[in-house]
């Protein structure tokens, strides 16, 4: 077993979460050292053991390189080299052997969208970060021999989304050391992106509805990053493009702060997930460049709750790797370029660890986030989500009308089923969704059943957002039969989703309304009768829904390897028959650690339905009317 050793814990300094700079450190080296058995002769190339990804083994290995380089450098850069003889060595020696096409361990040559174009970036990032200490380093023929790796960037064709900033930061590297390359590669790959800005501070993540962790840990990561390199490079001006990175990253990180519990827990949702740490990295780029509505000690803060709780969450495993999955490994959750090397853009996250030991960052001490003092909600319009959170249970809920990641062109037919990690209409920080191909798509979905066949919810059409409603609508296809519009408006209060729909469907078709799945180490303990389901897990996590309007089935689903927070998971779920004419059902799905009866929820609230004018009486005295269709 190779266990992680961490210091002591200095609640002067931290008093939320205990971690300082030496925990980072600390964590960065284990992460470091656990990798030298799988370094191959020449250090060119990094093969943890694991699933291979669609991209082949030469490629997996040199991905392990990369990206574990990205983190040395950072590691290298904050202290200035002192105490990392031995990964300067190692990681130089790695890209003098690898660069050369002549060594037995040379990379693969980038070619027009292949996946080496991404660990390439994270060559060049790493490179520069860390030039003093390893490119300053290498001989002229290494030097060389890097450069012309590089230079497969120039003029070639990327995907076009996040991949574009490859081009630009391995690109604007080149031309810091003098090396050849192309100013319209890099201005091109900066200007596309203005074509997905879509405001507040978000981006999207190439056309269309594309929202989730790669904002933060790409699209505000290397135009940051980008800047880094252009100021080290004669002449290049990017003082003017710097200054708009900088007012979007303030902007994005005021939503941002909110997608994170108060024990550093991330809300799981869209791809990547195995990156797990990089959560941490637009926060710490706020500081970085000088350009966060946080303070220092909130930064800390966040970043450090984020790398905690995944380390109290078995992260890395016993042998010091970090493996394909969320807390163990988990296939699902990753996708087909997803390789063994692939988590290690978890290094994304320790870019702090540029900033120097005094720096406010590091030395300030740890300041409460807006969810250490109270409960909090906020529309988030951009991306047309709704994130409402509980102090007390540490819970984190994201209501989804906008994230869908679909194609941008409108479909012609049935359209596909959504990915899970995009078209369920909530996600949080302690619930995933179910991963299973082979069962029903339940959870945080509102579907019709008919002849063995149920619909999905695929290209999200925004209705709008105010500060504690959100409107959607979706496509519902039986295979080729369809479409029946599905339209969803979600209400926040309390900690409750209150969820109202107007479902259109085939007369014999079955209605079926999910809420959150649980999963734990354990069956989780499940009940379903009057107008209530629930289902609660071994932390105490309860999952439950209640029929408000219209509803008159309850039960629940069962999944066994389905869910990212354990092999065991159940989703509650209501029911009701579809008679051909459009229907109104209103629901309320909740996701908490209080030991509350779910059937108390109906009797808190009132709702009254006209038409398609639903009327709710919320506890407290407080109301909202929804009319649907409109």
């Amino acid at each position: 077993m190779n266990r992680l050793i961490l210091p002591d814990t200095d609640r002067v300094l931290s008093r939320q979460t205990g971690w300082t700079r030496g925990h980072w450190e600390a964590l960065a080296d284990h992460l470091l050292d656990s990798l030298v058995p799988y370094f191959s002769p020449g250090s060119a190339l990094v093969a943890p053991p694991g699933r291979g990804s669609r991209s082949g083994t030469a490629s997996d290995q040199l991905e392990g390189f990369a990206r574990s380089f990205m983190l040395a450098a950072f590691r290298i850069a904050g202290v200035r080299g002192k105490g990392c003889e031995a990964l300067i060595e190692r990681y130089a020696r790695g890209v003098a052997n690898g660069a050369n096409p002549e060594h037995p361990e040379s990379w693969l040559r980038l070619t027009p969208r292949s996946q080496q174009m991404v660990e390439a970036a994270a060559i060049a990032v790493a490179l520069h970060e860390s030039r003093e200490w390893i490119w300053e380093r290498l001989d002229d023929r290494a030097q060389q021999h890097v450069a012309e790796w590089l230079g497969g960037f120039i003029g070639s064709t990327t995907h076009d989304n996040n991949w574009r900033l490859f081009q630009v930061v391995s690109e604007q590297f080149l031309a810091s050391v003098g090396a050849p390359y192309s100013q319209e590669d890099i201005d091109g790959g900066l200007d596309r992106i203005e074509d997905w800005y879509v405001g507040d501070g978000w981006y999207s993540d190439g056309d269309g509805q594309a929202f989730d962790n790669y904002i933060g840990w790409a699209m505000h990561l290397y135009p940051g990053l980008w800047a880094r390199m252009a100021a080290a490079t004669p002449g290049a001006a990017y003082e003017d493009r710097l200054k708009v990175y900088k007012e979007r990253l303030s902007l994005f990180l005021e939503d941002a702060v909110h997608l994170v519990g108060n024990d550093g827990a991330p809300i799981y949702q869209g791809r990547s997930l195995t990156y797990r740490m990089a959560a941490a990295a637009p926060y710490w780029m706020g500081a970085l460049l000088d350009a966060t509505p946080l303070s220092p000690g909130q930064t800390r803060r966040l970043c450090s709750g984020i790398a905690r709780h995944f380390v109290e969450h078995g992260v890395p495993d016993e042998r010091g790797l970090l493996t394909l999955g969320w807390y163990d490994t988990f296939l699902p959750t990753t996708q087909s370029y997803s390789g063994p090397g692939s988590p290690y853009w978890a290094s994304k996250g320790f870019v702090g660890l540029i900033l120097p030991p005094e720096h406010p960052v590091w030395a300030d001490g740890e300041e409460t986030i807006p969810l250490d003092e109270a409960d909090q909600v906020r529309a988030m319009p951009a991306p047309g989500w709704l994130v409402h959170a509980s102090r007390h249970d540490q819970v984190v809920q994201l209501i989804n009308h906008g994230s869908d990641k679909q194609p941008l062109a409108e479909p012609s037919g049935a359209e596909p089923a959504g990915d899970p990690h995009y078209n369920r209409f909530a996600y949080a920080n302690h619930a995933g969704p179910e991963l299973s191909d082979e069962a029903p798509q339940i959870d945080n979905l509102i579907t019709l059943v008919s002849d063995g066949k149920s619909s999905a919810r695929g290209r999200i059409r925004r209705l709008g957002i105010t500060a504690r409603t959100a409107s959607s609508w979706h496509n519902a296809w039986l295979g080729t039969e369809g479409p029946w519009r599905i339209e969803t408006t979600s209400v926040v209060h309390g900690g409750w989703e209150i969820r109202c729909a107007l479902v259109d469907g085939p007369a014999g078709a079955l209605v079926r309304s999910g809420g959150f799945a649980v999963a734990g180490d354990s069956l989780p303990e499940a009940t379903a009768s009057g107008a209530a389901a629930s289902a609660r897990n071994d932390a105490g996590l309860l999952s439950a829904i209640v029929g408000l309007h219209g509803y008159d089935g309850t039960g629940v689903h069962r999944g066994l390897g389905a869910n990212a927070f354990g092999p065991h998971s159940a989703t509650p779920y209501l029911t009701a028959p579809h008679r051909g004419e459009p229907l109104v059902l209103v629901s309320a799905v909740v996701l908490t650690r209080d030991a509350l009866r779910p059937e108390a929820l109906a009797e808190g609230i009132d709702v009254a339905v006209d038409g398609r004018t639903v009327r709710i009486s919320l506890p407290g005295g407080g109301s909202e009317v929804v009319t649907l269709g409109g």
